[in-house]
């Protein structure tokens, strides 16, 4: 039967917990791959995980990480088993020869595979294929056990799998941070609201900052705000961008208006770096800003490469504001592109003086009301790179800052993240309604 997404395949008197009786719940959390052990990327899993469920009354006992390999996955599985009834598996179960979750997960609880015929449905649907031309290794990922259960995949092909025994139950959830995540929240959280009871969410808000590091947010949060015994503080980070989220355990109209008052409180505090209440992004937040200015943008960039327009450009509504990008190797070659030339625009001007002619020009161009204009990498020594950049605003005014220009991904987010703050700023304070 179809039970929120997920389905049950076990006998029908099997036992569940009654959801109008929360219980707390220990689980143990298993994160696989060799990615993680060779720091090629980080860990985000176990810190999503364990935000998202404990406000829930789910306890994480223990977390691993182990490579993908059968033998390091059983030893795991023998320790994570003895130490919780419920065990969390990341990783594993896509087409490739080390996706190796599924039969190892299958030969440790000794729960034959069988592929099911509404997975493969699904696929076909997907690929618009039928099951025949469909290649065996994608068709691996129709294989569920035969007595658990299996979760619904909303973001991909590899659905989550339950192999339920009496000792202990192991759910195995898809690697992909985006297939992982909506499948916690969509399909894991009802299947263990009704087989294990736990409580529903509680009321929770979600402050969204830029511009501040985490450290920072949470030692203005202990020092200066009378925070609630029952609050649980989350937060989550990535190159300057923190969003922290306040939870309580239950849901009511009082325990709304606590948080309400909370958030109050810390926007008092830090109300400047908090661009979001929710689930905005900072560029859909500039885009908005922009429109409520009445404001049509231009981007011209030499050092970000094109990193400022192609961020903006996925933000929902951003055609209806950003109205031209111009993106060049270097600075004579934008300034070609802009139609500028001596004496408007020289080679030999300042750089200050050179990244303003590029952000007037731009604007000009495209008859746009902001511009941003992004000079060349500059390098000092003792400070490394930056770049110069320029924000005009529909008043004729131009503000030049200098931006760190860091390495790598993280680095380049971080400046795409510095700039977009500040135009947001800039762009808040000029904002008039409709």
């Amino acid at each position: 039967m179809w039970l929120a997404g997920w389905v049950w395949l076990a006998a029908p008197g099997a036992a569940r917990a009654q959801p109008d009786k929360p219980t707390a719940l220990d689980y143990f959390l298993i994160v696989t791959g060799s990615e993680l052990l060779t720091g090629v990327y980080a860990d985000r899993h176990t810190h999503f995980i364990t935000g998202t469920l404990q406000p829930l009354g789910c306890h994480c006992v223990g977390s691993l990480s182990v490579d993908d390999k059968a033998a390091d996955l059983t030893e795991a599985l023998r320790f994570a088993t003895r130490r919780a009834p419920l065990v969390l598996v990341t990783g594993g179960l896509g087409p490739t020869d080390d996706d190796i979750t599924r039969e190892t997960l299958s030969a440790f609880t000794a729960i034959p595979l069988e592929e099911h015929p509404d997975v493969m449905a699904s696929m076909e649907q997907r690929f618009n294929q039928p099951r025949d031309q469909i290649r065996p290794n994608l068709r691996r990922q129709a294989l569920v056990p035969k007595n658990g259960a299996y979760l619904k995949n909303p973001a991909g092909t590899a659905v989550g799998l339950v192999f339920d025994r009496p000792s202990a139950t192991v759910v195995a959830l898809p690697g992909p941070p985006r297939e992982l995540q909506a499948m916690v929240t969509a399909e894991l959280i009802p299947f263990l609201r009704l087989k294990y009871g736990v409580r529903r969410p509680g009321s929770t808000r979600t402050l969204r900052f830029v511009g501040i590091g985490q450290s920072a947010i949470y030692q203005t949060l202990h020092e200066r705000v009378e925070l609630p015994s029952d609050l649980t503080l989350t937060s989550m980070f990535e190159a300057e961008r923190v969003d922290v989220t306040l939870a309580l355990p239950q849901d009511t109209p009082e325990d709304q208006a606590r948080l309400e008052t909370l958030g109050a409180k810390v926007r008092e505090l830090l109300g400047p770096y908090i661009y979001a209440t929710g689930t905005d992004t900072l560029e859909a937040v500039v885009v908005n800003t922009l429109r409520s200015a009445r404001g049509k943008l231009v981007l011209a960039e030499v050092g970000s490469g094109g990193l400022l327009a192609a961020s903006l450009n996925g933000a929902p509504a951003a055609a209806s504001v950003v109205v031209g990008g111009y993106v060049a190797p270097s600075e004579p070659v934008l300034a070609r592109l802009l139609g500028l030339s001596p004496p408007v625009w020289s080679a030999e001007a300042s750089a200050d003086e050179r990244v303003r002619q590029f952000a007037r020009g731009a604007r000009r161009l495209a008859e746009a009301d902001w511009a941003v204009a992004v000079g060349g990498p500059q390098f000092e020594t003792g400070r490394g790179a930056s770049l110069l950049v320029a924000f005009v605003e529909p008043n004729d005014a131009v503000e030049v800052q200098r931006f760190t220009l860091g390495a790598g991904d993280t680095g380049r987010a971080r400046l795409v993240n510095g700039i977009l703050d500040r135009l947001r700023r800039l762009a808040a304070r000029a904002k008039t309604p409709y």
